[in-house]
């Protein structure tokens, strides 16, 4: 009977973790693939920057099929030039062939993001909430539709807050999620050098977080936060080590790409030697563009780019990259919101959609390139939509919020087929047919 009266109540056991809501992701997961590729193959033309990575993988898919060719865009790495070069030996260089593998890493990156939400908050509705927010976000649904190197780099940042939030929530995985981790930053990196700045975000929080556990061996103790099991010396190897082999490893194809009697410059200069040109070449003062804009034009969703509008395919078509107005305008109280409860319940998943958040976005205020567009705002929409979307979670919980937790992602969903015409280059009825979607000046 003593035995009886001392065991545990059950209210003395951990509360059970929310049901995974995998089966729901892969299912959006599909929807979002179905589509992002509908009439992927339209424009039949190069728009905007396509013009400038289409030519360098071309002569990267050259290198391969007939021996040699040049390096032409030399202020970015290679690894989506790459991929964007092996979708044209596959499917030819026709429009399928130069943007199924962006379309491929913008379904990769929808699903890895919505995943890393779920490792990090184990929220169900805020999970999902995220997923149909995303979706309809525009930045994403835009770029998994365009030739450029930014859907590359954002399916490496996704990938890789997806494997290391798993390895936080499941350390029996850590090594080998850490291991993956490392791989996709590298990835990231090797397709643009705007992921630096949450590159070294995995890396500095295993730090952080081993450093206040007080630990007196830090280097080489296994126990305590994020990743029980795994030492600090070993999360050096694989944050900080695997992410420039692989990095590295991706400028290969480089020291063959050469003009004729002319050595490849990566072969000339080394690789260390040819990165001080690519830093040049970022750094330069470029020409005044009549789309330019500045970060506070980003975070109000005040200026847009038109990356297409012209008759096309038989029709008037458009391509406007703006943020969904609803989810960019309610995601900056949302943010505000992720601070406060993040900070007095100790949430890291609050407080991490809000970091991420100004680490992105702060690296572009900084950053000195004095030329800027709206479209480097698409990482630190991933962070914003992710706090609208615990800010959902929240509301639910409230007496009178539940018909709000709902009601936005479904307004996301109205908006995002209101603007669908104009973001997925849909026939127009006139030449002037955009206005009807005009709601700011700066959109035009």
């Amino acid at each position: 009977m003593a035995e009886a009266q001392a065991s545990p109540s059950p209210a003395a056991h951990p509360p059970l973790r929310p049901r995974d809501p995998l089966a729901w992701v892969a299912a959006l997961t599909g929807l979002f693939a179905v589509l992002t590729g509908w009439r992927l193959a339209i424009p039949s033309i190069p728009y905007f920057d396509e013009v400038h990575y289409l030519p360098a993988a071309r002569e990267i898919l050259a290198l391969f099929t007939q021996g040699q060719g040049a390096y032409p865009n030399r202020e970015h790495p290679l690894l989506a030039k790459e991929l964007i070069a092996l979708g044209m030996g596959v499917f030819g260089d026709n429009p399928l062939g130069w943007r199924i593998m962006p379309w491929l890493c913008g379904v990769l990156a929808y699903f890895a993001a919505v995943r890393a939400l779920w490792h990090a908050s184990a929220d169900r509705f805020a999970t999902l909430a995220f997923a149909v927010l995303l979706a309809t976000g525009f930045h994403l649904f835009i770029h998994a539709r365009i030739a450029m190197l930014d859907m590359v780099m954002v399916a490496g940042l996704c990938g890789a807050a997806w494997q290391f939030a798993g390895a936080c929530a499941q350390p029996e995985t850590g090594r080998r999620r850490l291991a993956l981790t490392g791989i996709a930053i590298g990835c990231a990196l090797g397709a643009k050098w705007n992921a630096i700045p949450l590159a070294v975000v995995p890396g500095l929080t295993f730090f952080i977080a081993r450093a206040l556990a007080g630990r007196r061996r830090l280097l080489l103790s296994r126990r305590g936060a994020p990743v029980p099991g795994v030492t600090l010396v070993e999360a050096f190897v694989w944050l900080g080590i695997v992410p420039l082999v692989v990095y590295a490893a991706t400028f290969l194809p480089g020291y063959w790409l050469a003009e004729p009697l002319h050595p490849s410059p990566l072969a000339e200069k080394g690789l260390i030697g040819f990165h001080r040109d690519i830093f040049a070449l970022q750094s330069q003062l470029m020409t005044p563009h009549r789309y330019m804009s500045t970060w506070p034009q980003w975070v109000l969703n005040l200026r847009g780019i038109w990356y297409l509008y012209e008759p096309i395919d038989g029709a008037q078509r458009g391509v406007l990259l703006i943020g969904n107005p609803l989810t960019m305008w309610l995601g900056l109280p949302a943010l505000v919101w992720c601070l406060v409860a993040g900070a007095w319940r100790r949430d890291w998943a609050r407080l991490g959609a809000v970091i991420g958040y100004a680490v992105s976005l702060g690296f572009w205020i900084v950053a000195p390139k004095p030329v800027q567009f709206y479209y480097h705002y698409f990482v630190p929409s991933f962070f914003l939509l992710a706090a609208l979307a615990l800010t959902c979670s929240d509301l639910r919980r409230l007496p009178r919020g539940r018909w709000l937790a709902w009601g936005i992602p479904a307004a996301s969903v109205a908006v995002f087929a209101w603007f669908f015409p104009i973001i997925a280059a849909l026939p127009l009825t006139r030449a002037d047919g955009y206005v009807t979607w005009m709601w700011l000046d700066g959109w035009r």
